[in-house]
């Protein structure tokens, strides 16, 4: 695993010739420092609300929302066009560093933010999450370039197919286009879950589909997660939502996982065969695996043998990081900085998610591989494993502390803050693109 990198603090002691200069170039460093905090307070993220939008592509980046001791950052390769290889490169495996040049836009500057992911605007006080970037191992991971992505795409079309998650992964590519060119938004469905944006300029046009099963399934749940009766799910049929648009795709980063651990009735063949957690319903308790397992052979076998040949990234699960509870019985995260490599372990759940995966994934691209199939594995479950601060937790909701600041509220230690860790998934996949995908 790689090892996260720390400036060496320790390497101008050894010369006492040189002490003065030191010290000259410390007191130097440190009215800088003065400085720029002076500057970075009166811009900074914490009180950004409702300002009007701008331009900005880049935040200033506060010194004391750097972690402790880590005030140097290797930025290198950041602006090169494609990761500059020190050996060996896995995009997928390495350390959290820290980035003092902060995210491509704020909560201001970017308008396609929904609520629950606007932390800045919600209160959230701390800003140190927005201050880190993803250093895969063997190689440095450029910055996304939104100029060169749409350039790419022009007269192209992207989806994101799948849960929530997609749509907050699509929000934080609209909000880095956005530095280069607005979107505008052309359809949405009446709960506004999925949408279709258009960006004039570059004839380029951006969809997320909300489909959470990726296959047919009856809900029965309001917005905020409340059910009135079990999901009834079709596990030899997909959902036609999807399947039916696919071909209007070059593009498309397809996932599922985290709603196939509901309670569910699965169904197959118009008949009911078993279920995942449905104690005192007399059925055959099959698993949350088993169904995942059907649901991701039944998408990849589509993917494979379509007429169409798409560009598709698959995504893997994404880790969440409630702690002292669940979603619905009082979790939360309050951490303010990554873990590093081997202080966290995967949930069992995840695990086994991910592990179907990899397996599901592995078959599919080996059978596509003579039809001329482009099916990429994207597996950001270790990189967001390492993030429990990047999430909203209780700022999910505007100002949750106003009027009592011990107030329980419900916390959100799923999604991912705008700006935050997410943005780190859209340089990797341009990286893809740019790469041809020969990482993987």
């Amino acid at each position: 695993m790689g090892k996260e990198m720390r400036p060496d603090l320790n390497t101008f002691s050894h010369s006492k010739t040189n002490h003065v200069i030191v010290k000259f170039a410390v007191t130097f460093l440190l009215i800088g420092f003065a400085f720029r905090l002076l500057i970075s307070d009166s811009i900074g993220f914490s009180s950004v609300v409702d300002t009007p939008a701008t331009k900005d592509t880049k935040a200033e980046s506060p010194v004391t929302a750097l972690p402790s001791e880590e005030l140097v950052s290797d930025d290198s390769g950041a602006s090169e066009s494609q990761a500059s290889h020190t050996g060996k490169c896995d995009l997928f495996i390495g350390d959290w560093i820290p980035d003092p040049t902060g995210p491509f836009y704020t909560n201001a500057s970017c308008l396609n933010i929904e609520s629950h992911q606007n932390c800045m605007k919600n209160g959230r006080p701390d800003s140190g999450y927005l201050y880190w970037r993803w250093k895969p191992q063997g190689c440095d991971l450029p910055r996304f370039d939104a100029r060169k992505f749409l350039q790419l795409m022009r007269n192209k079309s992207w989806a994101f197919i799948g849960d929530s998650i997609s749509r907050n992964h699509v929000q934080s590519l609209l909000c880095i286009l956005s530095q280069v060119e607005e979107a505008v938004e052309v359809y949405h469905d009446e709960e506004y879950r999925s949408k279709i944006w258009r960006f004039p300029s570059h004839n380029f046009t951006l969809s997320v589909m909300w489909t959470p099963f990726l296959i047919k399934a009856d809900v029965y749940e309001d917005m905020n997660g409340v059910s009135s009766a079990e999901i009834q799910l079709h596990l030899d049929k997909l959902d036609e939502k999807w399947t039916k648009q696919y071909s209007n795709f070059d593009y498309v980063v397809i996932a599922g996982g985290k709603w196939f651990l509901k309670t569910a009735i699965y169904h197959e063949n118009d008949m009911v065969t078993g279920c995942h957690y449905c104690p005192g319903k007399n059925l055959t308790e099959l698993g949350f695996d088993y169904a995942y397992r059907k649901a991701l052979q039944l998408i990849f076998n589509f993917i494979v043998h379509s007429d169409h040949k798409a560009s598709v990234f698959f995504r893997t699960t994404t880790p969440d990081h409630f702690e002292n509870g669940e979603w619905f019985s009082g979790g939360t995260c309050n951490r303010s900085v990554p873990f590093k490599e081997g202080e966290v372990d995967m949930r069992d759940v995840d695990t086994i998610m991910r592990n179907i995966e990899l397996e599901e994934l592995d078959k599919a691209t080996s059978l596509g591989s003579g039809k001329g199939v482009s099916l990429k594995l994207l597996d950001t479950t270790r990189l967001s494993l390492l993030r429990p601060d990047g999430h909203p937790g209780p700022y999910r909701q505007f100002q949750p502390f106003a009027e009592d600041k011990n107030a329980k509220v419900q916390n959100d230690c799923l999604h991912w803050c705008l700006p935050g860790p997410i943005d780190s998934w859209n340089d990797l996949v341009i990286e893809m693109i740019v790469n041809g995908g020969k990482y993987r």
